[in-house]
């Protein structure tokens, strides 16, 4: 796409997540938590729960907070009673933005998210106001230089949805939520190894900001990321090249 890079913005988002890992043991334990509440505690039944433990043995959890974590959630130990909260707005240039929570006071969440939205620039909106706008999905980068045509013939072997090849020579492999794991650990097993994979919410089209835009747009981002109830942040935002 004309104007900005997929694999730079990809990069951007994953070095400013890495750089936020004092909060990355909370929103997994609680994600563990909640995954097996809603499914159960054995993640070979329960995709949910096993893209949660991959994730928390990704940034080298030790096994004893995961399996806590999991008791608490089917109820073998007592613990907080989560619930999932996700709200909806509008960013700097009406780019749209989902903030997905898990919290234990709603009123509480909701004003926090509020008042961020307002500080920065956004504006909250109503449940289903932008949510249309994105689809609900894995989503695997690879680097630029990776052999299209194996790849592809590759993902589509192991079930991927669709395979995009990005302007910048980054490739992106779609699955469906639900498969996304196994899409993944085929394509390992194929000697693909993704830079970056996650199940996310995806823009179907995307707001291009450059300039003080995209520095008010990082900030609201930032606010909405850093409240400790706040699980994901998604939005339809990109940045531009310098």
């Amino acid at each position: 796409m004309a104007g900005h890079s997929k694999w730079a913005n990809i990069q951007h988002r994953k070095g400013r997540q890495d750089a936020k890992r004092g909060k990355v043991f909370t929103k997994l334990i609680k994600e563990v938590t909640v995954a097996a509440k809603m499914g159960g505690g054995d993640p070979a039944s329960n995709p949910r729960l096993r893209l949660a433990i991959d994730k928390a043995r990704a940034e080298s959890m030790p096994k004893d907070n995961i399996e806590n974590a999991i008791k608490r959630g089917t109820g073998q130990l007592e613990g907080v009673n989560y619930e999932e909260a996700r709200y909806e707005g509008y960013g700097i240039g009406g780019a749209a933005v989902i903030v997905d929570c898990l919290t234990d006071n709603k009123v509480r969440t909701v004003a926090d998210v509020r008042h961020a939205f307002s500080k920065y620039g956004g504006n909250l909106g109503t449940d289903g106001c932008v949510a249309f706008q994105f689809d609900h999905c894995g989503q695997l980068m690879f680097a630029p230089g990776t052999d299209e045509d194996a790849l592809m013939e590759a993902a589509l072997e192991a079930g991927a949805e669709d395979v995009i090849a990005n302007d910048d020579g980054s490739i992106e492999v779609i699955t469906g939520p639900a498969e996304f794991s196994a899409v993944k650990d085929a394509l390992e097993a194929a000697g693909f190894k993704a830079e970056f994979g996650e199940v996310t919410m995806k823009p179907q089209n995307e707001t291009e900001l450059s300039d003080d835009d995209a520095a008010k747009m990082q900030r609201l981002l930032d606010a909405l990321d850093s409240l400790d109830d706040v699980q994901e942040v998604y939005t339809s935002a990109v940045f531009g090249d310098d």
